[in-house]
């Protein structure tokens, strides 16, 4: 299952590498927390479920965290992906999926965590920055890392030009890692994730 906000190239990444019977994995659906994006036009071409759930439509926080997690077991993910989904899960979605929900980030974690990462690095005067796939737990950014891949900063880099490298190097991360975990399985031992047995 993919959890979206906004354009859903790391989602259509995906949908692509499930179209080959050997990447072993499916998006069963595909979530968002607004209407009308064109991640959900992109799931929907490809016929998959789609569904939407609202934090503006729901009183406090805690009650939206438990309405995504009702909706996401609908329909029994083994894994489920944060693909540029702009908002924080809390304690009653991580209750139910903790250890099997995971996000990328723009940069190689611990190194520049939230939401400015590239904008963070530029500023930073860092020759090598990245990304990384985490799992989720409750803090920003902070899960246990699963996989990072470099991206190098050139001289003439603005956060546009880099952030678009970043992206690349994202999706091709994300197919990969999410690839192996379902084929060969995954545990989270602290800090710790290892892929296979």
């Amino acid at each position: 299952m993919v959890l979206v906000s906004g354009e859903g190239t790391n989602l259509q990444a995906l949908i692509d590498a499930c179209a080959d019977a050997d990447y072993g994995a499916r998006v069963v659906a595909v979530g968002a927390d607004r209407n009308r994006i064109n991640a959900l036009t992109r799931a929907e071409r490809a016929g998959i479920p789609t569904f939407t759930v609202r934090l503006a439509d729901h009183p406090v926080r805690e009650d939206w965290d438990a309405a995504l997690a009702r909706a996401c077991a609908a329909y029994a993910p083994d894994l489920i992906v944060l693909a540029g989904f702009m908002k924080l899960v809390g304690k009653p979605f991580l209750d139910a999926f903790g250890g099997r929900c995971v996000n990328t980030h723009p940069a190689l974690l611990p190194s520049f965590p939230g939401a400015h990462a590239v904008r963070e690095a530029l500023a930073h005067g860092v020759k090598i920055t990245g990304c990384t796939v985490l799992v989720v737990d409750e803090g920003v950014d902070s899960g246990p890392i699963v996989a990072q891949a470099p991206v190098p900063v050139a001289d003439d880099d603005d956060e546009a030009t880099l952030h678009e490298r970043i992206k690349v190097t994202e999706r091709a991360l994300l197919v990969g890692t999410l690839g192996r975990m379902v084929r060969e399985g995954w545990s989270v031992q602290g800090r710790k994730v290892r892929i296979g047995s």
